[in-house]
């Protein structure tokens, strides 16, 4: 009889800083009690990779991108690309952050929300504003989310598949 494939899950930002992976901790408890569950680290058609993605119960899309040093978050000038492929979007940040430049023109406070995460929970400062993605790009984001889910399931359950497709 062959040996049992690891059912250990793939863990999301190995190579990213401990804050960064708490962070993100933080905020997959906060969607999961609000019947939304994401994906880390899910690349988009445009080239650009979110730090998460998720989606819920009605089929809403919801983008967050994490930000653990203020250096990371000022030269970040690529999260607008994001807004094409999410009803909602959020900026995630560890306690203690300095959370003022969110405030700014730069980081059109109109189109973001912002979450605060340990590695327990995340707290909403600013609830993020919907704007409904247009049908057909809803479907093909949908599908392209179940289906990486999916191969990412089939990774987990074997390893030796978790590298194909």
């Amino acid at each position: 009889m062959a040996a049992s494939p690891s059912l250990q899950p793939q863990l999301c930002f190995t190579d990213a800083p401990p804050a960064a992976q708490d962070v993100a901790r933080g905020v997959t408890r906060l969607f999961f009690h609000r019947d939304t569950f994401a994906l880390c680290e899910v690349p988009l058609p445009n080239g650009r990779r979110a730090d998460m993605m998720g989606i819920d119960s009605d089929g809403l899309i919801t983008i967050v991108e994490i930000k653990v040093s203020r250096a990371d978050l000022m030269g970040d000038c690529k999260w607008l690309d994001y807004l094409g492929y999410c009803d909602r979007f959020f900026w995630a940040v560890p306690g203690g952050f300095d959370l003022t430049p969110f405030e700014t023109d730069a980081f059109h406070p109109e189109l973001c929300g912002l979450l605060v995460a340990d590695r327990y929970e995340a707290a909403v400062i600013r609830e993020a504003p919907l704007r409904k993605l247009p049908p057909p790009r809803r479907k093909a984001e949908t599908l392209r989310f179940a289906r990486r889910a999916a191969r990412r399931l089939v990774g987990d359950l074997d390893p030796t598949l978790s590298g194909f497709g």
